[in-house]
């Protein structure tokens, strides 16, 4: 799933997303006090937008630019820096966001787990971390061919966390709204940890 898989996705039609913000971000970044957000895997923006309107000043970020180019033009929004990058390749800037947002963020396990821990270190003292996944399916269709194991979870993503971090979420649970119109997600995969020291 690099960034030609990514390209091509967004090219086969004008929208894949609801442009509707997750509602796992609603529920848990309404109680934070709004910081720099990270917004990785930020696909047309709805998450960014729904951020910035909030007081975040976000960094919204997809490794696809057909994606990028998406989210501009939907309307310029002073709050958000629009990036494209592959954050396993370029890690974003250590211990600078208040909050890192991932959701439904898909990355590969690498040797040494360098990638992820990239995105951990992002995260500044006293941030959140919040990762959302769909719960593994047992279709395979749905992860073209590939093995969803291979995948980072959010569980997998707490287990990285030392002891200067608090989780305070890592479980299983029900959506709360309709899966993308093909698939059949049920329940999701959470994790929310905030860094301590």
């Amino acid at each position: 799933m690099d960034q030609k898989f990514w390209d091509e996705r967004y090219l086969e039609t004008e929208q894949i997303w609801s442009n509707n913000p997750n509602p796992v971000l609603l529920e848990h970044a309404t109680t934070l006090t709004p910081g720099r957000a990270l917004d990785l895997g930020c696909g047309e923006g709805a998450d960014a937008r729904w951020l910035a309107g909030r007081g975040w000043q976000v960094t919204a970020v997809d490794i696809s630019p057909v994606a990028i180019d998406r989210a501009r033009a939907l309307g310029d929004e002073p709050a958000i820096t629009w990036q494209q990058a592959d954050v396993v390749v370029t890690p974003p800037p250590s211990r600078a966001f208040d909050l890192v947002s991932l959701q439904y963020f898909t990355m590969l396990k690498t040797p040494g787990d360098l990638g992820v821990r990239g995105i951990i270190d992002a995260v500044a003292v006293g941030g959140t971390l919040l990762s959302v996944f769909h719960e593994i399916p047992d279709d395979r269709e749905h992860w073209h061919d590939l093995d969803p194991h291979d995948f980072y979870e959010p569980h997998d993503i707490g287990q990285l966390l030392g002891d200067d971090w608090r989780i305070d979420i890592d479980r299983t649970q029900a959506r709360t709204t309709a899966p993308p119109e093909g698939a059949h997600h049920t329940h999701d995969t959470v994790l929310l940890a905030v860094r301590l020291s």
